[in-house]
């Protein structure tokens, strides 16, 4: 038998075996791992065998989600509204900016809640932060809609460098939070299980922000770059968010100055990046701006 079709055969055997297999080894994982019988010569066999399901599973996904993908693509293609999302930065845009509103404002609700019930500073500080995004946010999408993105204006060079004058406001304050955090020792800690999601959901923005800073360059347009700069400074205070939840949760064991370390180099290269990326935006805008108007007065 051709060694190709033999592992095409061993890695896909029916759906419902693959369910049965990975119902058994998930209770002879979890049997292993609860009673301490890490080392059980049975432990070796479990190993191997979820090692072997875990093949099979990768390998069908392998097989399928190309196909899924493809289908769902031409699916959205096929729609007026998908393609439009699809192939027009702008809308793709506006509709972020206003789904990133929405979770903003969701999300500035949550941590006010979570400063009044536990009594803490930095929640309440991270709430009126997420609050000052989503009215830049609110700016921005209403700008959107009401001009057309791909012809740089006046207005458009402006409103860009107003709202990176309050980004590289607040950011200030945020430094000063922080300081205030270190010196009163104030933490602020998520549940077990839902840490977890927040740091997929913070790695997830933090790594969608940095593709799409880098992929909006193109366009030259001062919107579409504030959008995506408001999208890293909301991304990159989750992630110093997530360090000092982390560290309240499972550094019970560190030293007070270690984690004075952490989160005061943390919040200090939040702060010079956003900071960093607004005088950049403001300067560049003002550029734009002046050529801009030197072009309008020879015509």
């Amino acid at each position: 038998m051709d060694w190709k079709k033999w592992m095409n055969k061993l890695l896909s055997p029916p759906a419902i075996a693959v369910i049965i297999m990975t119902f058994v080894c998930t209770v002879a994982l979890v049997h292993t791992l609860a009673h301490g019988h890490e080392t059980h010569p049975l432990a070796y066999v479990t190993y191997v065998f979820s090692f072997y399901v875990l093949c099979v599973i990768v390998y069908g996904l392998i097989k399928v989600v190309p196909g899924y993908y493809k289908n769902t693509k031409n699916k959205v293609y096929s729609h007026p509204v998908g393609e439009k999302f699809m192939t027009d930065a702008s809308f793709r845009t506006h509709v972020g900016v206003n789904a990133s509103l929405y979770v903003n404002f969701l999300y500035a609700l949550v941590n006010a809640f979570a400063g009044i019930w536990y009594s803490s500073w930095w929640a309440m500080s991270l709430a009126v932060y997420y609050i000052i995004l989503t009215v830049l946010r609110y700016l921005l999408a209403h700008y959107m809609k009401n001009e057309d993105i791909y012809i740089s204006s006046i207005k458009g060079y402006k409103l860009a460098n107003l709202c990176a004058g309050i980004l590289m406001t607040i950011n200030f304050a945020l430094s000063g939070v922080v300081v205030l955090i270190i010196l009163k020792k104030e933490g602020f800690s998520y549940g077990e299980i839902f840490i977890y999601v927040m740091a997929l959901y913070t790695f997830y923005i933090t790594i969608l922000a940095i593709v799409n800073l880098i992929k909006y360059r193109k366009y030259k347009n001062p919107i579409l770059s504030m959008a995506k700069i408001v999208n890293m400074a909301a991304a990159l205070v989750s992630m110093l968010s997530l360090e000092t939840a982390m560290l309240t949760q499972f550094g019970k064991d560190m030293s007070e100055t270690t984690k004075t370390i952490f989160i005061a180099a943390t919040g200090a290269g939040v702060s010079i990046i956003v900071i960093t990326m607004a005088i950049y935006s403001i300067v560049h805008n003002k550029k734009s701006l002046k050529a801009l108007r030197k072009e309008q007065t020879n015509e």
